[in-house]
C-alpha cells in the first residue's frame, strides 16, 4: 500500500514541473533576468509548492503518518559542511543549465546531446553523495 502511494505521489510531484512550463529553460533563465525577459512564473511554482507544505507542517507535529511509520525529524538549521558541500555545486549546477536536476533529466529526451551530458553530469554526483555524506557524518563535532 505504501509503495502504490509512493508511486503515485511521486508521479504527481513529477507531473509539477511539466504542468507548469519548468521544463522550459527559457522560462526558468528569465526567472533571474529582471532588466530583460523577467518571468515571474517560477516565484508563483515555488509559492504553490511551499503554501501547503507551510500550512500542513505545523498540524502534522506530535501526529502520526496515515500509512504508518512516523515523520522524518524536522531538518536542523546549522550550517555545515555537508550543507555547503551539497548546496554549491547543486545550485551552481543549476544555475549553469538553468534546470534542477528532475526537469533536466526530463529534458534530456529533447535535449539532445547537450540534455545527455546534463544527465550524465548528474549520475557521479549521485554515486558520489552517500559515501561523502557517511564520511562527515563521521567526523567528529566541532565547537
Amino acid at each position: 500500500m505504501r509503495r502504490r502511494v509512493g508511486v503515485r505521489v511521486g508521479g504527481l510531484f513529477g507531473t509539477g514541473p511539466l504542468v507548469s512550463g519548468m521544463t522550459d529553460t527559457a522560462k526558468v533563465q528569465g526567472f533571474p533576468d529582471v532588466f530583460g525577459q523577467w518571468d515571474a512564473t517560477p516565484a508563483f511554482v515555488m509559492g504553490g509548492a511551499i503554501a501547503p507544505m507551510a500550512a500542513a507542517c505545523r498540524p502534522s507535529r506530535n501526529r502520526r503518518p496515515v500509512l504508518g511509520g512516523t515523520f522524518p525529524a524536522h531538518p536542523s538549521t546549522r550550517r555545515d559542511a555537508g550543507l555547503i558541500g551539497g548546496s554549491v555545486p547543486a545550485g551552481t549546477g543549476c544555475g549553469l543549465v538553468s534546470l534542477c536536476p528532475g526537469p533536466g533529466a526530463r529534458r534530456a529526451d529533447k535535449g539532445g546531446t547537450g540534455g545527455l551530458v546534463r544527465v550524465g553530469a548528474m549520475i557521479p554526483r549521485m554515486v558520489a553523495a552517500p559515501p561523502l555524506r557517511k564520511r562527515l557524518d563521521a567526523r567528529p563535532q566541532q565547537g
